[in-house]
């Protein structure tokens, strides 16, 4: 099968490289032909066929989309249906609440997933760890990295949960959006990036 289209990543900070490579990846197992570009200011969002938040630190990415002017683009690319992926901070970023560390540094979240989150719910960056993660829509469990991870505490009916940990919802989805607390670009496991790239190719 060959398919033209653009899939766009997010490159103000996080994990950029790795999440272009996993997506390049992935198209190249499915035989898909795409653009992966490295997004760093407004113009580039309306043209992609689907958009990669990565992680990083979320006060300062949530700043910097909005005086890029990306932060816009980002909520009228969801409001028309294309798919969107969030890992770690990028979960945050897409959430509709953020608990008091959220509102203490006035974090502008896009407010695009009806989720409430807990933005060090697995505590600070000395205390990243790997887990095995069952996942409703894989057959396997995942290896998940978590790194300063987020998780959410609450979401609305519209939410599908996928996986939790904890007692922390730390997958989910809500029609074109899926979000993650773990990073996958950081596995050599495709699989989340192959359901993404289902999204996109399906949209």
């Amino acid at each position: 099968m060959v398919f033209f289209m653009k899939i766009g990543v997010i490159a103000i900070q996080g994990a950029v490289s790795e999440h272009i490579d996993a997506l390049k990846r992935a198209l190249a197992e499915r035989g898909v032909y795409a653009e992966v570009v490295a997004i760093k200011h407004k113009g580039i969002v309306p043209q992609c066929s689907g958009i990669v938040i990565p992680g990083g630190e979320s006060t300062t990415l949530c700043r910097l989309l909005a005086r890029e002017g990306i932060a816009e683009e980002i909520k009228d690319a969801a409001a028309k249906g294309v798919p969107i992926l969030g890992t770690c901070a990028g979960l945050i970023v897409l959430a509709k609440e953020g608990d008091e560390q959220v509102q203490k540094t006035s974090q502008e979240l896009l407010g695009i997933m009806n989720i409430k989150v807990n933005r060090n719910a697995f505590g600070r960056q000395r205390d990243s760890f790997e887990a095995e993660l069952e996942v409703e829509v894989l057959d396997s469990p995942f290896p998940g990295v978590f790194i300063r991870a987020p998780g959410i505490v609450s979401c609305g009916p519209e939410v599908r949960v996928l996986s939790k940990l904890d007692d922390q919802i730390i997958a989910a989805e809500q029609r074109n959006v899926l979000v993650l607390a773990f990073h996958p670009e950081l596995t050599d496991d495709l699989r989340f990036h192959q359901y993404f790239l289902d999204k996109v190719i399906n949209c």
